[in-house]
């Protein structure tokens, strides 16, 4: 369930970003209650997804420069005896 716990960070990260409400790294760190760290390696996979991310220093917050859209789904489920039991439905950054 980590990686489902990545996503969803990932998922407020871009709100926020696209918000343009960030603040500073240390204060979105603790927005977000994750480590400095972590918020940096969340940024880094936003450009990896070739995010249009940039910092404005002199407003304190992070944006993105062109249009970006991220959308993903989650669902999982398990079969047993053919019975379906749906465990997690999610739609995230629709």
């Amino acid at each position: 369930m980590n990686k489902i716990k990545t996503l969803e960070n990932l998922q407020k990260l871009h709100l926020l970003i696209e918000a343009e409400c960030t603040g500073p790294p240390r204060a979105l760190a603790r927005r977000m209650d994750l480590s400095e760290r972590s918020v940096y390696n969340l940024l880094e996979v936003l450009k990896d997804f070739k995010a249009p991310v940039l910092y404005n220093r002199r407003r304190k917050t992070y944006y993105y420069s062109s249009h970006f859209e991220l959308n993903f789904r989650i669902s999982l489920s398990v079969t047993n005896n053919n019975e379906v039991t749906e465990l997690y439905r999610g739609s995230y950054l629709n």
